[in-house]
Order: C-alpha cells, then sequence, then structure tokens
C-alpha cells in the first residue's frame, strides 16, 4: 500500500487548527487517490511531520500544498525529511491553470457575468526575502489570461508590493476576487478581506485556490498517477507498491 503526506505551512500561533483542517483535506484528496493511504502534517507543528513519518516505508512520497517552488519547498522541507521523495507543490502544476479557468468561468456564468467585462484580482502572498513566490503568481496569471480574456487581471500581495490593494483599488464591481492560496489560513481569513475593504472592492470573493472545486479531486489522480507510474518503471521482478 502506498503512502503519501499532504505538508503545508500552517499557522506557528495556533498550530492545532490547521492541522485539523490539512487532516479533513487530506481525506478528500484520498477519495480519488487510488488506494494511497493519505498522512497530513505542517510545518508549524512541532515535530508533526517527523512524527507522522516515523514508520513509513522508504517509498513514502511528500506532497507539498504550497503555492511555489519556494525556499519552504526546496529548501527547509527536505532538510526535515531527508531520503523522501517530494513532489512539485500544487501551485507550480502545469494542470492548475486550465482547472481554475474553468472554476473562474463557472463564476462568472453564475453570477450572470461576462468574462470580457469581469476584472480579475489575484490576491498572493508574495516574500520580501524571495522572488519565487511573486513570480509563481504572475505565471500563474498570466496562464489563465491565455485562457480566458477578462477585462484586467490584476496582481497584488500581502508581503510586498503592489499590495492588495493596490490591485484592487479601482476595479469594476464585477471582479472576482482569487486568493493565490493552497489553504484558508490567516492571510485569507483576515489580511485579504482587509485589503479589499481598504481598496473600496465589491466584487465577489472566491475561495482559497486549494479549496476550489475539483482541486482536491486533481492532486488525489496526480499522487495515483504517480505511484502508477513508479511500478510501471520498476523491474517486473519487484512491482509492488
Amino acid at each position: 500500500m502506498p503512502h503519501a503526506v499532504i505538508v503545508a505551512h500552517g499557522q506557528p500561533s495556533d498550530p492545532e487548527p490547521a492541522e485539523a483542517a490539512l487532516r479533513n483535506y487530506a481525506q478528500r484528496v484520498g477519495a480519488t487517490a487510488g488506494g494511497v493511504t493519505m498522512h497530513s502534517a505542517t510545518l508549524a507543528a512541532p515535530k508533526r511531520l517527523e512524527t507522522v513519518l516515523d514508520g513509513l516505508p522508504p517509498d513514502t512520497v511528500i506532497y507539498p500544498l504550497f503555492m511555489a517552488n519556494s525556499p519552504f519547498v526546496t529548501s527547509a522541507l527536505p532538510k526535515r525529511v531527508p531520503g523522501f521523495r517530494i513532489l512539485d507543490p500544487l501551485g507550480i502544476d502545469p494542470a492548475l491553470p486550465a482547472l481554475v479557468a474553468d472554476e473562474l468561468k463557472a463564476h462568472a456564468d453564475n453570477l450572470g457575468w461576462a468574462v470580457a467585462e469581469t476584472d480579475l484580482v489575484l490576491a498572493a502572498h508574495g516574500s520580501g526575502r524571495s522572488r519565487i513566490p511573486a513570480a509563481s503568481a504572475r505565471a500563474f496569471a498570466d496562464a489563465v489570461g491565455k485562457l480566458l480574456e477578462f477585462a484586467s487581471i490584476r496582481i497584488g500581495f500581502v508581503e510586498e508590493d503592489p499590495t492588495i490593494t493596490d490591485a484592487a483599488r479601482g476595479s469594476r464591481a464585477q471582479s472576482l476576487c482569487l486568493p493565490f492560496f493552497a489553504c484558508e489560513g490567516g492571510h485569507a481569513l483576515e489580511d485579504v478581506p482587509s485589503a479589499l475593504a481598504a481598496a473600496g472592492f465589491s466584487g465577489h470573493v472566491l475561495p482559497v485556490l486549494g479549496n476550489l472545486p475539483g482541486i482536491a479531486d486533481h492532486i488525489g489522480k496526480r499522487l495515483s498517477e504517480h505511484f502508477s507510474e513508479r511500478v510501471r518503471k520498476a523491474p517486473s521482478s519487484t512491482r509492488s507498491l
């Protein structure tokens, strides 16, 4: 039986609510993961990741529920889990823009809005120390823009300029705001609404990207594909999960 651990950043000041939310998310992922046993851990909960991995087989894979290949994924996480395979994070999945574009179109249709007459505000994290998170958000916005012709696509960040307030200011009432976050934490629940209010934003705010319909299912399918491909490539004498 293959195993996978979904890892998210979590909330250092209060780890347990984020842990519980991630456990529920992992269960949703498991529904389409094709027999993969799902586990979860946040980096913010002391020793939680190490405890989860203790006793799991060495072919267990780590799925980073992050929106960029940031230093958390490329440096901090490998130091915590030496020897374990770390898959690409959600935010750089090549299928993600098309999946989200479908959801954006569905939301606009449900509101009776034409996409061409709708502004899209992408509210992302950004970073004061690394250019990678902002670059990931911009690459995603560019990809979505090739699939849907919004009136405008505006990007703002929590931790760098332009801010979410800057991006949302002047947007029309017929606007969608997509929080470019994998999990519903403090940024999505507090920082984004506050920034939008400061801009006088009167559009429609979607769930965080990771909670959009179909995203958890897609992660499950990705994990199932990973293990199926590994079995296919294994020598016939060692084909077992």
